[in-house]
């Protein structure tokens, strides 16, 4: 019972942060001239907004049933014209980058709380929202689309490297899916030493 419930609250906690982060890339294009997210009615933190029926609720809910500790969730992307930006090399780059920083900040002010607060069992849940975010952060910022590193990537590629672009573009989501069930593994250390920065505490509470 005790497993069910923090399994329950991990996925929360990743869905509440994928709507904070979807939402962050809205901000960010509305910020550099684009409305796109504002005229679809997505730039609110109002969860009916960006909740797939899919990634928040069936995928969820059949991970968890599923064996093993595998727990995955998403929320519906926010649609952006990188025409319209400000900025059009960066400009991608930095609407990409706002979703992960938005989990990174959730991720320090939770930690922040944990070291002030006695250990208890809301310390283990704070901890809780802290793995999450920090998962989808790092999880974000793999450079393989759909994921929002790879916009992060293709802004820094010289024009000469521009067929590795191609090729991500073209063959990403086989890649994607070979990260998520080969090479996720291998991004670990990097969320487990985040934890540790933000937290204090060597490993998860939970």
């Amino acid at each position: 019972m005790e497993n069910l419930v923090t399994e329950i609250a991990f996925i929360i906690f990743i869905i509440m942060g994928a709507i904070i982060h979807e939402y962050c890339h809205g901000w960010a294009a509305d910020e550099m001239g684009d409305p796109t997210a504002k005229d679809l009615g997505r730039l609110t933190l109002n969860p009916l907004a960006h909740i797939d029926p899919i990634g928040s609720i069936l995928l969820p809910v059949l991970t968890l049933l599923a064996p093993g500790n595998f727990l995955f969730a998403y929320a519906k992307p926010v649609p952006y014209n990188p025409r319209n930006l400000k900025y059009q090399t960066w400009g991608p780059a930095l609407v990409g980058i706002a979703g992960p920083l938005s989990n990174l900040i959730i991720a320090i002010l939770l930690g922040l709380v944990m070291r002030f607060v006695p250990l208890s069992e809301f310390t283990a849940f704070l901890s809780i929202g802290v793995w999450a975010n920090v998962i989808l952060a790092v999880f974000n910022m793999v450079p393989i689309p759909p994921l929002d590193g790879s916009k992060v990537l293709f802004a820094m590629l010289p024009d000469r490297f521009r067929g590795i672009q191609y090729f991500l573009e073209r063959y990403g989501i086989f890649l994607f899916f070979i990260f998520i069930f080969s090479l996720f593994r291998f991004v670990s250390p990097i969320m487990l030493w985040l934890y540790q920065i933000f937290t204090g505490y060597p490993f998860p509470l939970f």
